[in-house]
């Protein structure tokens, strides 16, 4: 769409079809997300034509291209926490278009009013299809992002929020912002959430011995959580000590004793530090009800490098470890 076209020209375009109008107008916007003019030409169709159904021939269209408008037209009605959810949604999508750098988005009445618990959730939501957002273009696409986490998280220190707010810049490779983050939500009150958030930054960083430092304090705030537990233990076994990887699992099984991950873990871990046939037997037998396929064949890795194991039992484990489904 050409600047200083309105709405007129666009319905014209379209065949005087609003939602053929919200399409064109939102592939104006992922051209170039800051322009004013594809808002200006929405806030006067959605003017015009709210009141015709509008919302819900958007909704009934299932397209993605609506997505973007809609969460316009819920800033525009005052619906903050909607609106910025809905962006999260498509940036997940199209995390190759600087969705945020929208008008509203970095707009005094937007960031005054959106919840923490609603920008928490759109971060998340922008994470959702595990896409690679480490590198200098994504982190200048998320600006606007990063700026409203600052913004919102000052105004609204929710800890749990602002634990889960921190797993954006985390994924970005901006470790100081999610620390910030995690230190704001900590001045208001230490939370299991917050201590998690930071041993992920530093497990992404790479310093494993800060990660299992901020493990220990999650689970001196919540001792009777097993995952923690299994966190902690997995994160022991990356550091070679399947020692302290086994006793943890043991601890987190007095928590939770059918918990099947932790199962599966004791017995590879044990498998691993003192060769045991019968501890691999059981990884055998657990490894097909992991629902992750990646950490069922990270924990036969690590049974099968035990010591004086059967060659048939660990060739078995193999075959699971090759095969799709487990």
């Amino acid at each position: 769409m050409a600047a200083g076209v309105g709405l007129a020209g666009v319905m014209a375009h379209c065949g005087g079809s609003p939602v053929g109008a919200v399409e064109l107008l939102v592939g104006a916007i992922a051209s170039a997300p800051a322009a004013p003019e594809p808002y200006a030409a929405l806030a006067e169709l959605w003017q015009d034509r709210r009141s015709d159904g509008l919302k819900e021939s958007l909704e009934e269209s299932g397209s993605l291209s609506a997505v973007p408008a809609q969460a316009y037209f819920l800033f525009l009605e005052g619906d903050m926490d909607n609106a910025v959810m809905a962006l999260g949604s498509v940036t997940g999508v199209r995390p190759d278009v600087a969705w945020g750098a929208a008008p509203w988005f970095g707009d005094a009445r937007f960031l005054g009013a959106v919840s923490a618990a609603a920008l928490a959730e759109a971060c998340l939501r922008t994470l959702d299809y595990g896409r690679d957002l480490d590198s200098d273009a994504m982190r200048e696409r998320f600006a606007p992002w990063f700026h409203a986490l600052d913004v919102v998280s000052e105004r609204d220190p929710v800890p749990e929020s602002l634990a889960a707010m921190a797993r954006l810049p985390r994924a970005c490779g901006r470790y100081e912002l999610s620390f910030a983050l995690c230190d704001r939500a900590d001045a208001v009150d230490p939370v299991m959430w917050t201590a998690l958030a930071r041993a992920a930054t530093w497990r992404a960083m790479g310093n494993l011995d800060q990660s299992a430092a901020a493990f220990e304090r999650a689970l001196l705030l919540e001792p009777d959580n097993w995952s923690l537990y299994l966190d902690l233990a997995d994160l022991r076994a990356e550091q070679g000590d399947f020692a302290a990887a086994a006793s943890l699992v043991d601890q987190g099984l007095e928590h939770e004793p059918g918990e099947v991950t932790l199962l599966a873990a004791s017995a590879a871990y044990r498998t691993r530090l003192v060769g045991s046939a019968d501890d691999l037997k059981s990884l055998i037998a657990l490894a097909p009800s992991l629902a992750s396929t990646t950490y069922r064949n990270l924990l036969i890795d690590y049974a099968c490098a035990g010591p004086q194991l059967p060659p048939e039992l660990v060739a078995e484990a193999r075959r699971i470890q090759r095969s799709q489904d487990g």
